[in-house]
């Protein structure tokens, strides 16, 4: 049973890539607000209907990129080495994330993923969107952080606790502004490479201003 149920999750994430990726590439090629649904559904050969079971909303066909990435920092919290604080965490995660030139740092001069951001950045309705995805990725962070509390172990934040809500929106505002940051010096006709030095003494800068703050999480 567990092998048929892999199965189909299998063959439901590659109909979401599928579809996404198509969706993607008419955008590129004609403009977001000028392929509609029924076209991104033609071009996939699925119906409309299916489509909308996949993505409830056309913003959410582009924004799809964005799916693995909307727990990440809530993840990189969970899953940190004994001893290190969620705030070191995250800043070697995000610095990281430069030297691979993961595209959500907004660290990458690939062709593709330049013409995916003008994309996403120059449309209004998909920047909206993208609000709501930022929106849960705090509400997950916030949820990593809580199950923390204050600096002794057995110190969990309480239910109506503000702390962590806080922590979590300075953290992934931090994050955002960085990437938006280093995309745009890209835009603006630098290299990745040559803005690497000045991404990673930002990067260092911001949480070493979320530490002032953030105590309970700096470690």
């Amino acid at each position: 049973m567990s092998g048929e149920t892999g199965l189909r999750e299998r063959k439901k994430q590659r109909m979401y890539r599928t579809i996404s990726e198509t969706a993607i590439s008419l955008f590129l090629e004609r403009g977001f607000d000028r392929v509609s649904v029924a076209d991104v559904a033609a071009a996939a050969e699925v119906s409309k209907p299916t489509l909308f079971r996949y993505f409830p909303a056309k913003e959410d066909l582009v924004l799809h990129r964005f799916a693995d990435h909307e727990d990440e920092a809530a993840r990189v919290v969970r899953d940190r080495a004994a001893g290190q604080s969620p705030l070191a965490a995250l800043h070697q995660h995000f610095l990281a994330g430069l030297e691979r030139r993961d595209p959500i740092t907004g660290l990458n001069d690939v062709p593709g993923v330049l013409a995916f951001q003008r994309l996403l950045y120059g449309t209004p309705s998909l920047v909206a969107r993208m609000f709501e995805y930022i929106s849960r990725s705090e509400e997950a962070l916030t949820t990593a952080l809580s199950a923390i509390g204050g600096p002794e172990p057995d110190d969990l934040a309480a239910p109506d606790d503000v702390t962590p809500r806080l922590a979590a929106g300075q953290i992934i505002a931090v994050q955002r502004i960085l990437g938006q940051d280093n995309w745009r010096r890209i835009e603006g006709g630098a290299s990745a490479d040559e803005v690497y030095p000045g991404a990673v003494a930002a990067a260092d800068r911001a949480f070493a201003m979320l530490r002032t703050g953030l105590a309970p999480y700096a470690g």
